[in-house]
Order: C-alpha cells, then structure tokens, then sequence
C-alpha cells in the first residue's frame, strides 16, 4: 500500500537518524566499507559537510514523523569540459522496512522536479555500492549506463516516476472495485441468511499483499 511520504531538506535535528540509516546501508551491502564509516558520529560530520558543499543537498523522506529513506544530489554547473548543468545523485537508500511504499518514487520525482526549475536536462545516479535492489529500480525508471554511474533526461524521469504512481493507484482501485462487486453478486446469489463475508476479506488481503509486493520501492 502506498503511504504518505513527506519529503524535505535534511534538517540539524535528523542527523542521529540519518546516521542509522547510513549503517544500515552499510550492513546490506556486500562492499560495507565502500557506502560508510562504521561510526555514526563520524557519519554526522561527513553527511553535514556534504549538505554544506556548494550545490550540495540531502533530502530525507519520512512516514509518520519517521525517517526511512535519504538522497544525497549534488548540483553541477557548466564548466571547462561541459556547456550544460546536470545533477548527481551520490546516494539513495530507502530503509527494508519502508520499501514499496513509493518513498524511492517520491525522492527522486522531488529531484527530478529541482533539476527540472535549474535548467537540468540530465540526472546522473551513482547506486549504493554492492546494490542490486537499487541498480534495478533506477534502470526500471529509465537510467541507462553511463561510466561508474547511470544516466536519465529528467523529463523521461519525470514521465515514468508519474506512469508508476498511476498503475500503483489503478491497481489499487481496480481491487477494491473487484471485491464490492463480488460481495454484490453473492447477495443476490444466495437466499440462507446473512451473508459470510469472511472468505472475500481473506481474498482481500491477499490482493492487497500482492498490489504491495509488486509496487516498486
């Protein structure tokens, strides 16, 4: 099921648990060393001295007060080599805990729409080392390789993160309107008592664990 994710500027206040879940990123990966420090007081001065760079940026998204996911951008402007500014995405984890409830989808259409108010026509991600569950989300929202990183037009971004808020709603709907007419067809069907709507609500939640499955993170 999708949840109401917030998302905002990381704020002074969510240091301790961005720091949590950097090592919990950490532990997921086969490359520990490679995502973060093991010290989480050391993980609150790197994660601050990066939202301080110039044209760096940490969102955070939360769900019911609670941080579960992060994204660490870095604006680029034209330079020596390049004529145009791109985004970087240096990282982006979502909490196990917190996946396919849209918190990835809501980061990302966040920076998409950033990228999109500076002029940018292309955001470059660079996926959590050791990340299969990361490299396959970015490439089922357009990111193609490009070097170490991958590479999508935000406006391709911006066109698959709305497709897949779209089929995750009509899904949804489509459920609950196969449920209501089932339970309509049986009160006409039958003629012994009340109704015993116990095997539809089981179905129900089996739908409903099935929609949340196959929505993406």
């Amino acid at each position: 099921m999708l949840a109401h994710v917030e998302v905002r500027d990381l704020a002074v206040s969510d240091l301790d648990m961005m720091a949590d879940l950097c090592l919990a990123a950490r532990g997921e990966s086969t490359l520990g060393a490679q995502v973060s420090v093991p010290e989480a007081d050391r993980i609150v001065r790197q994660v601050g001295t990066f939202a301080q760079l110039e044209g760096g940026s940490v969102l955070v998204a939360s769900i019911d007060g609670q941080i579960v996911g992060f994204a660490m951008s870095r604006f680029i402007g034209p330079g020596l080599f390049v004529d145009h500014s791109s985004f970087f995405i240096e990282a982006l984890y979502v909490a196990s805990s917190a996946r396919r409830r849209g918190v990835g989808h809501n980061l990302l259409s966040v920076l998409a729409d950033r990228a999109a108010l500076q002029g940018v026509t292309e955001i470059y991600a660079l996926p959590l080392p050791g990340s299969r569950g990361v490299q396959r989300f970015l490439a089922r929202l357009g990111f193609a390789p490009a070097a170490s990183h991958r590479v999508v037009s935000v406006s391709a971004l911006q066109r698959n993160i709305a497709a897949e808020f779209k089929r995750s709603r009509k899904g949804t709907a489509r459920a609950i309107e196969d449920l209501i007419a089932r339970r309509r067809r049986s009160r006409f069907e039958t003629n012994s008592g009340p109704l015993d709507l116990r095997a539809f609500q089981n179905e129900y939640a089996a739908r409903q664990e099935l929609d949340e499955q196959s929505l993406p993170n």
